[in-house]
């Protein structure tokens, strides 16, 4: 079929963005892509096994796509690097997130990093990133960004963004600067509620839409919305992604972007519970969105779809500017020449996880490793001391985490140079027995290691009180290590040696191991303010 001769079916079916629930195709799939001629599929965990398995996947849907069109898919993920993965497989090359690059402070890093993440997507056939998030994290009590931003300062997160950008779509891979106008500086998870960033345009333009600005100006391919509102712009309480005012007034005439506006999912409850699925779709395109993103459920996928053809013969969307979306995407996809389908061929297996891209990867997380504190110079450790290391590990899942069984700990990377370690593994949440539990065993042990994983929220009050009871015997040598969020300081200010790891991956723990060792220098800067450090607070 030519592009120039759709129908007002076909061109909606190209403004929506659909997940499914299996690693293979099912019937749902099937039918969005063979009746609705949907021009977008997500993958989430749940669709992916293993390179291979992903690249067949992803040719299998484009080979069905054909079948109605010549018009490619977008495929897409959420590969933000660090604890926000979908595929963190050993064969890939998992990069670091962006807090971690933050902390580096190197625009070569961000490009790198993001080179090496798109050119491995491209070959599994996903030729569209949801990164970066070029959200400014200045709330130490955000629920949703932290690790996900690069840090509190505007100009440092325009410029890693800018390069990240630049390093997914020099793979080819379209990227998408995110959450538009910016969640960084929100206490509430927009998974679940409806957050509100209160601010002035003037500070609004300064802080939160800076990284935006500078990612026009690089070119990002695409821009997703947050489901926030912003009173500066919008007095009306519509969160940004239903909001013309923001998307178009703000985002295509005054800021002069000219990509493909891509709304984050309408699943999340500061869309559905608010406004529906459906009316959510038909406002958000109203709005302005180019592409709405149901990630989810086949009910909803198919209400949002015909809810946006009925407006359009209604007469609430007028079809000039259906067109112009459509334009848009066709664009993008013609630019990024995603017709090109992804193959598995005798080398496949070899293009990814490269002793190349792994020694990047190495070098990165080597230079994020940060010293915040180390009042009692614990550091190094003893290598001939029995010493305990306490692992949080992420049992139960969130929006934003996913259970992960991890064999590669920093236990593993301590034992080749320590003489006896010992690991005793917690849950994120542990209960009082728990809690009494690691404190019996921790008092067998002289030098203990305590790794956190955002202990900042008071959801997480059995890690605050582990580190706080290791903290009363002034005998024992405790080092305490934050795993995701490096505002954990703040809830035990007396701890005397701090690191900041930003996530728990391995390439992380054995730059960690190495640290700890004293076999390298930690050479990470904060990217953000933690106001228990020192008495004046320290400044990212």
């Amino acid at each position: 079929m030519s592009k120039r001769q759709l129908t007002l079916e076909q061109k909606i079916g190209q403004m929506v963005m659909c997940g499914f629930q299996t690693p293979a195709v099912n019937t749902e799939i099937r039918t969005l892509l063979e009746k609705y001629e949907v021009g977008g599929i997500i993958y989430f965990r749940r669709n992916v096994v293993n390179s291979e398995q992903v690249c067949r996947l992803s040719h299998e849907l484009q080979l069905i796509s054909q079948e109605q069109s010549d018009i490619p898919l977008f495929i897409c993920i959420d590969q933000e690097g660090g604890m926000v993965a979908r595929i963190d497989w050993d064969d890939i090359t998992l990069i670091p997130g962006n807090m971690a690059i933050g902390a580096t402070r190197s625009a070569e890093h961000a490009y790198d990093a993001a080179k090496i993440c798109g050119e491995e997507l491209l070959r599994m056939g996903i030729n569209m990133n949801f990164a970066p998030s070029v959200d400014v994290n200045n709330n130490a009590k955000n629920p949703v960004i932290g690790v996900r931003s690069y840090g509190e300062r505007p100009d440092v997160v325009a410029e890693l963004g800018a390069a990240q950008i630049r390093g997914l779509q020099d793979a080819n891979v379209a990227a998408t600067a995110k959450h538009f106008p910016g969640h960084g500086d929100t206490a509430v998870d927009s998974h679940h509620g409806l957050a509100a960033v209160p601010h002035s345009e003037e500070r609004l333009m300064s802080i939160e839409l800076a990284p935006f600005i500078r990612a026009i100006k690089e070119g990002v391919d695409c821009i997703m919305t947050a489901h926030v509102t912003f009173p500066a712009f919008e007095p009306d309480g519509i969160p940004a992604t239903l909001s013309r005012k923001v998307l178009t007034q703000l985002l295509r005439q005054r800021l002069g972007f000219d990509g493909v506006i891509v709304t984050d999912c309408l699943e999340m409850h500061a869309i559905s519970k608010e406004f529906g699925i459906a009316e959510g779709a038909v406002m958000a395109v109203e709005a302005g969105a180019d592409l709405v993103l149901i990630s989810h459920t086949f009910t909803e996928q198919v209400a949002a779809i015909e809810a946006l053809i009925e407006a359009v013969r209604t007469g609430r969307i007028s079809e000039s500017q259906i067109d112009e979306s459509v334009h848009r995407l066709l664009a993008l996809k013609e630019k990024r020449h995603i017709e090109r389908l992804a193959d598995v061929t005798p080398e496949f297996a070899t293009l990814f996880g490269t002793p190349e891209s792994k020694a990047v990867v190495e070098r990165i997380c080597a230079d994020s490793i940060t010293l915040v504190k180390d009042d009692k110079q614990s550091l190094p450790i003893d290598p001939e001391e029995a010493t305990l290391v306490i692992w949080p590990e992420v049992r139960q899942r969130t929006e934003v985490d996913e259970p992960i069984t991890q064999t590669f700990t920093l236990a593993s990377a301590l034992q080749p140079h320590v003489k006896q370690v010992t690991e005793l593994r917690i849950g994120t949440y542990p209960d009082a027995e728990e809690v009494r539990d690691t404190l019996a065993k921790a008092a067998e042990y002289r030098q203990v290691i305590v790794l956190t994983y955002n202990a900042v929220s008071m959801l997480h009050q059995g890690q605050v009180d582990i580190v706080e009871g290791l903290l009363h015997d002034s005998d024992k040598r405790v080092i305490v290590a934050s795993t995701r969020n490096p505002y954990d300081l703040n809830q035990f200010p007396q701890a005397l040696t701090y690191l900041c790891c930003y996530e728990n991956r391995p390439a992380t723990m054995s730059a960690l191991a190495n640290v700890l060792l004293g076999r390298q220098e930690a050479h990470g800067k904060l990217p953000v303010t933690i106001s228990s450090a020192y008495p004046f607070g320290h400044r990212a």
